[in-house]
């Protein structure tokens, strides 16, 4: 495993992923942003931020399963989020501990979460892209 989690003393400890991510590996994977679509290219979840949500970690984790990778190797995650506003949380930590469970990992390296206008098609609530380091 490539990359190593953390959280150092001086900052605070979130549940949803750690502060730090440090890289050993010597290939850097960037994964395109992933929304929520299917392997046929259909929109999953319409106007539900948890299903799409869980939909977008399902297909990172296929594009790194597909390179011989997982949610272990991910150093960093971006998330955004069409209209963003706190009380979401709930919804979005919903979709991340559904992806979880299919996934057989919970991924929390280092993240940054934004809220956007709109994404590229208007059914489309969540966007979420990785960084990835292999060895």
């Amino acid at each position: 495993m490539a990359i190593s989690l953390v959280n150092p003393t001086g900052l605070p400890e979130i549940d949803a992923y750690r502060q730090v991510s440090i890289a050993t590996g010597s290939k850097l994977v960037f994964i395109a942003g992933q929304v929520a679509w299917d392997a046929e290219g259909r929109t999953v979840g319409a106007g539900d931020l948890a299903a799409q949500v869980e939909q977008c970690y399902l297909n990172i984790g296929t594009a790194l399963a597909g390179i011989g990778s997982s949610f272990d190797d991910v150093a960093k995650l971006t998330v955004y989020v069409v209209d963003w506003t706190p009380d979401k949380m709930p919804l979005f930590v919903e979709g991340v501990a559904r992806a979880s469970a299919k996934l057989g990992a919970t991924p929390v390296p280092p993240g940054t979460l934004l809220g956007v206008a709109a994404l590229d098609v208007p059914d489309h609530l969540v966007e979420v892209e990785a960084t990835a380091v292999i060895d």
